[in-house]
Order: structure tokens, then C-alpha cells, then sequence
């Protein structure tokens, strides 16, 4: 079955901790849905997806954030460089469950972004 591709706008933001990542936060309607067509997520909650912006596709997790009760997506330093993105700037996203990986990770299997 193929999943369903979410789109949505959400501006880059830096986490200011030891380590500095960059992310988006998922809208809340977008989260809703996400987490509805998951269900349960074992371990702490982190949902395998894939991911565009720009001319870039990879794979990835999103992972649940208490703060906003929403999903976070990190965005590496090699996309953010090769889209241009800038931290305070919107960011189109396409973004779908990637439901193999996903399959996988049940079966106790692992796998690399």
C-alpha cells in the first residue's frame, strides 16, 4: 500500500544545546494525521519517513516533541546546504511513513538513514 505524501510549510529552527541540529516542526494537523496512520511506536516514538525539499530526497525519523506535541524533523547540514536554507526561513516539505522501514524496525530488524 502507498502511504500518503504530507506537504506543508514550516520555518528551519536551531536547537541550541551541546549539539546544534536544525529542524522543522511538523503542523499539528500534519502530526494528527502522521500519528493516526502510525498507531503505536515502539522504543521512544520516533517514526521512520522520507522526506523532500527541494531537489533533495532521503530518509529519515521524525521524532515526538513534548514541548509542542508534535513530531520535529532534523534537517542535516548537507540539505540544508545544498537547498539553501536558512535558519527563521520556510521550508517546503513533502514527507510520507516510510512504511518498509517501518516494517522492519517491528521485525526487530535495523536500519540506516
Amino acid at each position: 500500500m502507498t502511504e500518503p505524501t504530507f506537504q506543508f510549510t514550516s520555518d528551519l529552527w536551531r536547537y541550541e544545546g551541546e549539539a546544534p541540529w536544525h529542524f522543522v516542526t511538523l503542523p499539528e494537523d500534519v502530526a494528527d494525521d502522521l500519528d493516526e496512520l502510525v498507531g503505536e511506536r515502539p522504543g521512544f516514538g520516533s517514526v521512520p519517513v522520507e522526506v523532500t525539499v527541494g531537489s533533495s530526497t532521503w530518509k529519515t525519523s521524525v521524532f515526538p516533541d513534548a514541548k509542542t506535541g508534535s513530531f520535529v524533523l532534523p534537517i542535516k547540514r548537507a540539505i540544508r546546504e545544498r537547498e539553501g536554507l536558512d535558519v527563521d526561513a520556510p521550508v517546503v516539505v513533502h514527507l510520507r511513513h516510510d512504511d518498509e522501514r517501518g516494517r522492519a524496525s517491528d521485525r526487530g530488524a535495523t536500519s540506516s538513514n
